[in-house]
């Protein structure tokens, strides 16, 4: 169901919207790729980290013992690439409404602009994650969807367009290009309401295009297609054909959106982990070639003992 509202207080990142029930979790999403094609990167600032193993170990106790702010940058036409996801317990977390920080890395929205200063260190090999990154909205809204039947699930498209600068010391990188910020929230584990989604946005002249094709447990799949135009009104419109992908090195089925005579081509697969998997593809909207970020999630996959047991490699938890 879409819910639309003209109230402007729904706009902003609001960190201290309220985070409960068991195994509950916000996060806010911020990705953005270079004007000349050659990077990317993604933010994920999480409060009840929902891929956590160890926040599953826990019995989904306590959201705010698991904290986390990931960062990944990547190159879209090579090799390398650099990612950071250290869990922290609750007293790592101060977030006011217009602020949020685990550990050294924080998030600060001026009323105009976020800025993000992140101090991480990468795994698997340790090196230094240090710089800044600007994400400026150039339309914001105040939409709310619910991707679940009982409204226990939310998608907040905050500001689904924007201009992003990154300036990074280490590694010494510096770009700016078309981006997106948005939210999501719960009551409950990801993986007891959803077998998998996939998602989508793309930018396509004054306007963009956001997708998400959800499985729930229980229900209908629930398909959102949605035009954001540059005013910032929110309008549902046709289905788009979803066609079949490659499938990722750990067998992850992608389907994405094109209503061109050929489906969407994978130009960079920029995550791919077991349960999970990023891309960057080339689509055709409306007779527009389009870059589309995009997701799948598989959770089924996400709650496989083996899966959660290697996690840890790649998402450690700070205990002290």
């Amino acid at each position: 169901m879409v819910q639309l509202s003209s109230d402007q207080s729904l706009k902003g990142p609001n960190f201290t919207a309220p985070v409960g029930g068991e195994g509950g979790y916000i996060w806010w999403y911020l990705d953005a790729v270079s004007d000349d094609g050659k990077y990317g990167i993604t933010l994920i600032a999480f409060i009840g980290s929902v891929f956590s193993p160890y926040y599953a170990w826990s019995g989904w106790k306590n959201p705010f013992d698991h904290c986390a702010i990931n960062v990944a940058l990547y190159r879209l036409d090579g090799a390398g690439g650099r990612w950071a996801m250290t869990e922290r317990r609750a007293d790592q977390l101060h977030r006011s409404a217009h602020h949020f920080a685990v550990g050294p890395s924080s998030l600060h929205y001026t009323g105009s602009e976020l800025v993000a200063d992140i101090f991480e260190v990468c795994v698997p090999i340790p090196s230094r994650l240090k710089g800044r990154i600007r994400l400026i909205p150039e339309v914001e809204t105040g939409a709310s969807f619910d991707l679940d039947l009982n409204g226990r699930h939310k998608w907040r498209p905050l500001a689904p367009r924007a201009r992003v600068e990154l300036s990074f010391d280490s590694p010494s990188l510096s770009w700016s290009g078309d981006g997106y910020f948005d939210t999501n929230s719960g009551q409950e584990p990801l993986e007891r309401a959803f077998q998998d989604w996939h998602w989508g946005r793309a930018h396509r002249g004054n306007d963009l295009r956001l997708f998400y094709d959800v499985t729930n447990r229980s229900g209908p799949r629930r398909a959102t297609f949605l035009k954001v135009s540059h005013d910032g009104s929110v309008s549902e419109t046709a289905p788009t054909q979803q066609k079949r992908l490659g499938s990722t090195f750990w067998g992850i089925n992608r389907e994405a959106w094109s209503d061109g005579p050929d489906p969407a081509r994978v130009i960079k697969t920029l995550e791919d982990a077991p349960f999970y998997a990023r891309s960057a593809l080339e689509s055709e909207l409306e007779g527009e070639k389009v870059l589309m970020m995009h997701e799948t999630l598989n959770l089924d996959r996400l709650k496989m003992p083996v899966v959660r047991a290697m996690l840890p490699f790649r998402m450690p938890r700070r205990f002290f």
